[in-house]
């Protein structure tokens, strides 16, 4: 088995494992943080809204132009008064955009265009966008992405519970304010694949956290019957366990992405795909961390803010505290305690004589005998 596949078992196991929900914290300050840098770029620099949303003109020259980009971009911009977008089309004509001009002076800047370029005025095509069209556009990609929201929300709501819908609420909004941020540091243009590519980021951010929450409410089953795992560990445990099934699927999904940013947007020079390539860039990694990071400790806090679960964190602690004063050693060191059986419902290994299954702690890497730890991640009630 690789290296990498032995973590992630060991990782499932419980054998292994990092504190996430502990170090809390630091995760929302590192969010907070670039959030706010997204929304001061946001701000300052605002967003350059593509022809779609704000109206314009898009002009077409004939085949092999003898100016070169350069060129073709200073004649649109005298010609009409506004910054213009010049590309180099595969067949050697070039497209040039002009945003947030009065079409109805598209045939002058038509006609003084093909005096600049030297070339007949009849051979340039000009395809118009209104305002007004503009605004349903962006007014249609809004009504989206609220829509979007509201219905994860629900079913979040109805499959797990309100705080796991609340926290994945939070996560979204979070990668949303980044990329868009994002976009607004960097500049590029926004259109109709930026409004494509956002909803796309956050069908993918919220498939990772929907499978944390899913072995979350498992593991969680009638966790108030025993009293050595607190809500936060089951947590973490549910964080671990998915782990590198998350970073895997983030990765993958990430190199093709990257190549259309980095080497047809940036070596190649098509920027027509840069619109939507940077949003999915960006999103993508935002989601994964918001996954990670954000949603489930977020649903942690939520829930042991309850009165049961602040009871049993109590207990839990006690119980801990009292191990430690007698020299022995934590449920999360010694070889009994919590275990997942074959429905994910955490029992006590006390009550039920079973040895525990290193499922289910996530305590950080233990120093312990093969001896002890051989035979663990069994199902419960099973036999070899």
């Amino acid at each position: 088995m690789s290296k990498l596949g032995n973590l992630g078992a060991r990782l499932h196991r419980g054998e292994v494992g990092y504190d996430f929900v502990k170090n809390r914290k630091i995760w929302y300050g590192i969010s907070i943080l670039i959030t706010i840098t997204a929304i001061v770029g946001l701000a300052v620099r605002g967003l350059n809204m593509g022809i779609e949303f704000q109206g314009g003109a898009v002009f077409t020259t004939p085949k092999n132009t003898s100016v070169s980009v350069a060129q073709a971009e200073e004649h649109a911009e005298a010609a009409s008064g506004h910054d213009a977008i010049v590309q180099k089309l595969g067949d050697g004509s070039m497209r040039i955009q002009v945003a947030g001009i009065d079409t109805g002076k598209s045939d002058q800047i038509k006609e003084d265009l093909a005096e600049d370029l030297k070339v007949d005025a009849e051979q340039i095509n000009a395809d118009l966008v209104g305002p007004s069209w503009g605004d349903q556009i962006a007014n249609k990609a809004w009504q989206g992405l609220g829509i979007f929201l509201v219905l994860v929300v629900i079913y979040l709501a109805i499959a797990f519970e309100w705080r796991m819908a609340l926290a994945a609420f939070v996560a979204l909004i979070h990668d949303i304010t980044i990329t868009v941020g994002i976009y607004a540091l960097v500049g590029f243009e926004v259109t109709p694949g930026t409004v494509i590519g956002l909803l796309t980021i956050l069908g993918y951010s919220l498939y990772d956290t929907v499978v944390v929450f899913d072995s979350l409410k498992e593991q969680t089953k009638d966790i108030g019957k025993q009293t050595r795992w607190t809500y936060s560990d089951v947590a973490n445990r549910s964080i671990n366990s998915t782990l590198v099934r998350s970073v895997n699927t983030t990765v993958v999904a990430l190199l093709p992405v990257a190549g259309l940013l980095f080497i047809g947007g940036g070596v190649l020079g098509a920027g027509m795909l840069n619109d939507i390539s940077l949003s999915l860039f960006v999103g993508l990694a935002a989601g994964a961390y918001s996954s990670i990071f954000i949603a489930t400790p977020l649903v942690a806090d939520l829930k042991e803010s309850e009165p049961q679960m602040k009871a049993l964190k109590k207990r839990v602690l006690a119980k801990r505290a009292q191990a430690v004063a007698k020299g022995e050693p934590t449920e999360a060191e010694a070889a009994g305690g919590a275990f997942a059986d074959e429905t994910g419902d955490i029992e006590d290994a006390e009550d039920t004589g079973e040895p525990q299954s290193a499922a289910a702690a996530v305590v950080g890497p233990r120093n312990q005998p093969a001896s002890r730890i051989r035979g663990r991640g069994r199902p419960s009630g099973k036999r070899r």
